[in-house]
């Protein structure tokens, strides 16, 4: 298995920077008993229920047969048939209900039955909830007092959607959520630079995070400034004087006398041919959804063309305007509705039953227009009201009987409804997964949120596989190239169990050196089309957890069959370069081999190799096999490791870029159980592997991509949001940088200058390098036939690139399985073009896959019928095919790395928690008079500390100077408003205590520095602070949430004074 940490520098440039930090916004009056904000206060009272009491029940349930035809719609959508089959059934009293069965599955992407074996068990061992008994008229009522108009519009009708979407009078586009402000969304249109502002709930109109939206612009004159990279405005809340409802009316009526004129005819919406339409024809729960496939998203993009250009034309005309716009149809609902964790309000329930007993209401009695609120623990998502009467029957009994306990159980929920005239979706529980503070409830609940499929490989997939013990057969050693007398060896890290990659070299004459990459050949276990495809395809990645780890592929064939372990015969593709000293290619060989690896080394073996630390006996060397020696793979490893430092410089030459910060590498106990971390970096080992693995993957691309330019599976990184990075460029200039964002290889020039010159202050470079990934933007598959016309747009902006695939890691990641088969099609292809031209195969061999690719062989017809029967032979898909496996193994790519970034968090919580509280030094990254936010190197992690409404604390924005003054007040503020207390924002000590444990510790180490005054080696802070940009400032982190709510990294200043 190739490292993980071995890809994280294109991975984190690849993904950007984006990390969530959970923060409510501190501007949003809370009431008593509820965490509803002020703007919602008008359909809903501060006990958490609504003002107006209504028996009318308008929220009825879909028929049997409307249920049926709308799963149905559903499991037709392009790119979903797998994904919405991904998540678990719904277990109630032994009865499993799915809510969308699958539609017709492509080859490659797994049936409805295929998914639901698959997925019988993937959440592990949740306790089932017990359903209570449902009645298919009243499913749902109007929650208690909802006003009987609408909140939200209608969502236009299909032929609406379709008609804006020609005439380029709307966008379709990914709906994203705000983690620190869910009033703020934004919206991503393809060939547009910038997003789209998507402000508070009526503009979001019932739109979820990962939602497929349609969205209608607003006029220029709506349009807002832009807000800065380093500016008060970012710290300044928006101010809401008026509600949610007024703003609309008045952004509409505005628009009917601001619009400009040029803006007008091309985004402005048709009031009668679309609006009114789309009121009489709205987008309900139960009517059919607008399909993808339905609406034609290449088509639709192309007849766009014009509007999209016309946008880019106006916001390169108005650099500093923010586009807005609203949400007016969801085409496609996220599958992360399916699947939202929470906790239940029973607090706020309870206090409402509390008031219940006072107007003569029995507490214990539970009526069906009652309900319950369920808090999302990702803040991106609204917050669910569950009515009482579907509630399971474990849960009712507990609430009746005021369980306590109840709050802190995590529990699942799916929005089932979401009607114009409610604030909140009804949704529907699913699954209790424990207590919020304890570590197993929390990774199954990070599983089933991001859709992992953690069951049992089905039987059907098993029995493709090989028996143990198992020899390579004699008749496919003798169809490849034998390599067993080569000295190959492995680089992993020391746990790894899954090989994919094994490494070579030899010296030739003339000081040319031949390096080869050798990598499992899964494909030859995984036969297109069969069980075992189906479910690695449905898989598509292995999901790591660091104790713990999900595999793509049953572990008999990843970590034995398949695997390159070493002194076994093992079979591979391999690739060969043959290198000058200056790393430039001069031939190269691809082609099926046997090889035998002959010791199998951690990072730290090759390191010390590297290093010189040649001390076999002490060091605990892993056994070589076969006939080589110690010296052999010293050699080679030596041999690679300059090889891949001259790579390396030349790759960064020619324009890559790489930005990482260092990572902390958390120690477990023996119940697996985080106990502390410490600071890591990568090695000179991890960049000896990383290297050959790039060149791999592009010679990969390169070879696919010629001989096969409809259907080849690439990976592509657009360039970064062009706004950000000239943010970006802003912050550098003012503070005395310079920094040049012209490509990939000036950025990187730029920076190495700049942190060349702050080499001694590490925590500033990883500063910069966060800043530097925040404009970057995800990479993803595609398939090469859908950008046929574009093909500037396949190259990979990090690696300065034009071509770029994933090859090296098929044991771990399915889109390397499709890419292997492209390249055995390739090289069959070349044995039937010799056998229909009738010459040996030595003429025309690497026609297809040799550094100089034969054009005319490949359009000749000779060769076309070679190359499609080659195709056709070793499932090669079509390009419509591919095209919905690249989009689902992006879904599932990214998924994996959230459910990666999720355990680090749980992981750091737990440490923190049973260390209460963890001093450390901190940097200031941005700076207003609300908030600052603050860098921890030892984590690698930013957070804010808001300091306004302080009740003790004066805080003190001096604007001319950027400057900010905290003073501690000792006397109490006068006037009326909620101040929060001074402890959740700073951790104040006083100096007598900390003069006890200095005296304490001097008794019984004397010879130990003062560092023995302050917890970890970190002095407190004292009043007044006086803070700005860059200041380094003590703060201590704590764990919060739990059982009482959603998990959090807590951030305080670490403050001293005698005064507490």
């Amino acid at each position: 298995m190739k490292s993980v940490s071995a890809e994280q520098s294109v991975e984190r440039i690849e993904n950007g920077h984006k990390k969530k930090r959970n923060r409510p916004q501190k501007h949003i009056r809370r009431s008593k008993h509820s965490s509803v904000p002020v703007e919602d206060t008008l359909v809903e009272s501060s006990d958490g229920r609504n003002i107006s009491r209504s028996k009318e029940k308008d929220y009825t349930s879909p028929s049997k047969q409307q249920r049926s035809d709308h799963s149905i719609a559903l499991g037709a959508m392009r790119a979903s048939n797998v994904a919405f089959n991904s998540m678990p059934p719904i277990h109630f009293e032994g009865l499993a209900e799915t809510s969308y069965p699958g539609g017709p599955a492509s080859p490659l992407l797994p049936s409805p039955e295929v998914s639901k074996e698959l997925l019988s068990k993937s959440c592990p061992d949740p306790r089932a909830c017990q359903q209570s008994p449902r009645t298919d008229g009243d499913l749902f009522h109007q929650t208690e007092g909802s006003s009987q108009r609408k909140i939200f519009s209608s969502h236009w009708s299909l032929d609406a959607v379709k008609e804006a979407l020609e005439k380029g009078e709307a966008f379709k586009a990914l709906f994203r959520v705000n983690a620190h402000n869910r009033n703020e969304a934004y919206c991503k249109i393809d060939g547009v630079p910038t997003d789209i502002l998507i402000n508070g709930n009526v503009g979001q109109n019932r739109a979820v995070e990962g939602d497929i939206v349609v969205i209608k612009l607003d006029p220029l004159s709506l349009w807002p400034k832009m807000k800065g990279f380093v500016t008060e405005s970012v710290a300044k809340p928006k101010v809401m004087n008026s509600s949610p409802e007024k703003d609309d009316k008045n952004a509409r009526q505005k628009k009917a006398d601001d619009v400009v004129e040029d803006f007008k005819d091309g985004f402005s919406i048709n009031e009668s041919s679309v609006i009114r339409q789309g009121g009489k024809n709205c987008v309900s729960h139960t009517s059919t959804p607008l399909r993808d496939s339905y609406l034609g998203s290449s088509t639709v993009q192309k007849g766009n063309g014009s509007a999209v250009e016309k946008l880019c034309g106006i916001l390169s005309s108005f650099p500093h305007k923010r586009p807005t716009g609203q949400v007016v149809a969801v085409v496609e609902k996220s599958l992360l509705r399916d699947s939202i964790v929470g906790l239940l309000d029973v607090k706020g329930w309870s206090h409402y039953k509390e008031g219940d007993a006072t107007r003569c209401k029995s507490p214990m009695s539970l009526s069906d227009d009652e309900y319950v609120q369920l808090m999302p623990a990702d803040p991106r998502f609204p917050k669910l009201i569950v009515p009482f009467h579907v509630l399971p029957e474990s849960i009712r009994e507990r609430l009746e009987n005021i369980d306590p306990t109840l709050e802190a159980e995590l529990v699942a929920a799916h929005i089932v409804d979401w009607r114009e005239g409610s604030p909140f979706p009804v949704a529907q529980i699913t699954h209790l997964f424990g207590r919020g503070s304890e570590l197993e409830p929390q990774i199954k609940a990070i599983l089933y949120q991001n859709l992992v499929c953690d069951s049992d490989f089905s039987a059907s997939s098993l029995i493709s596989l090989p028996h143990v013990p198992w020899e390579v057969p004699e008749e496919e050693v003798q169809r490849r190239k034998d390599l067993r007398d080569l000295c190959v060896l492995t680089i992993d890290p020391l746990t790894a169990t899954d090989l994919d990659d094994a490494l070579s070299v030899q010296s030739l004459p003339g000081g040319f050196f031949r390096v080869g990459v050798h990598i499992a050949d899964v494909s030859y276990f995984v036969l297109p089309e069969t069980s075992l495809d189906i479910e690695a395809q449905f898989r598509s990645t292995s999901v790591y957890m660091l104790q713990r780890k999900i595999p793509m592929l049953p572990p008999l064939l990843s970590e034995s069959v398949g695997s390159l372990n070493p002194g076994a015969d093992k079979l591979a593709f391999s690739i060969f370069w043959d290198l000058n000293r200056e790393g430039d290619v001069i031939d190269r060989w691809i082609g099926r081999t046997v090889i035998r690896s002959c010791c199998k080394l951690s990072y730290d073996h090759a390191q010390d190799i590297i290093d010189g630390k040649n001390d076999v006996a002490e060091n605990g060397w892993p056994a070589v096999h076969g006939s080589f020696e110690w010296s052999d793979v010293f050699r080679s490893v030596k041999q690679l490791s300059e090889i891949s430092t001259t790579l390396r410089q030349k790759r960064f030459r020619n324009g890559a870029l790489q930005l990482e910060n260092s990572k902390p590498l958390f120690l477990f106990d023996e119940q697996g159980v985080p106990y502390d971390f410490v600071t890591c970096s990568r090695k000179g080992s991890n960049f000896l592997v990383e290297e050959f693995m790039l060149l791999a993957n592009m010679t990969a691309a390169e070879v696919i991509s010629r001989a096969y330019p409809d259907s080849a599976l690439l990976r592509r990184h657009p360039e970064p949001n062009t706004r950000k990075l000239k943010e970006f460029e802003g912050f550098c200039s003012k503070h005395g940088m310079d920094l040049d964002i012209s490509s990939s290889g000036q950025l990187q020039e730029s920076l190495e200058k700049i942190t060349g010159n702050l080499k001694y202050d590490s925590v500033f470079v990883d500063i910069l390098n966060n800043y530097a990934i925040k404009p970057m933007q995800l990479a993803s598959y595609f398939c090469t036939g859908n950008l046929k016309d574009s093909v500037a747009e396949w190259g990979h902006y990090a690696l300065a690139v034009p071509l770029y695939t994933h090859f090296t890691s098929p044991l771990r990641r399915y889109p390397d399985i499709v890419v292997h088969r492209a390249i055995a099609a390739a090289l069959e292809a070349e044995e039937l073009y010799s056998e229909l031209k009738q010459t040996s195969i030595d003429e025309v061999r690497s026609c297809f896959t040799g550094i100089l690719f034969n054009k005319d062989a490949a359009e000749s017809m000779e060769g076309k019928e070679a190359l499609s029967a080659a195709a056709l032979k070793h499932g090669v898909p079509s390009t419509e095919i591919l095209s919905d496996v690249a989009a689902y193994c992006n879904d599932r790519k990214l998924a994996s790395r959230k459910v990666r970034d999720a355990c680090d968090k749980l992981y750091t919580w737990f440490v923190l928690k049973k260390k209460e509280v963890f001093p450390c030094e901190a940097r200031v990254m941005n700076l207003g008079s609300r908030f600052m936010t603050v860098y921890i190197s030892k984590l690698g992690i930013e957070r804010r500390i808001y300091y306004d409404q302080i009740e003790g604390l004066c805080a003190d924005w001096l604007e001319a100077t950027s400057t900010l003054i905290l003073d501690k007040l000792y006397f109490k503020r006068g006037g009326r408003g909620y101040m929060k207390s001074l402890n959740e924002v700073a951790y104040v000590v006083s100096p007598c205590d900390l003069c006890v444990a200095k005296c304490s510790a001097l008794s019984v180490h004397d010879t130990e520095s003062s560092e023995a005054v302050t917890k970890d080696g970190v002095a407190p802070a004292v009043f007044p602070l006086t803070v700005q940009l860059f200041s380094t400032i003590p703060v201590v982190l704590h764990a919060v949430g739990g059982d009482d709510g959603q998990l959090d990294i807590g951030t305080r200043l670490y403050m001293s004074s005698y005064h507490i």
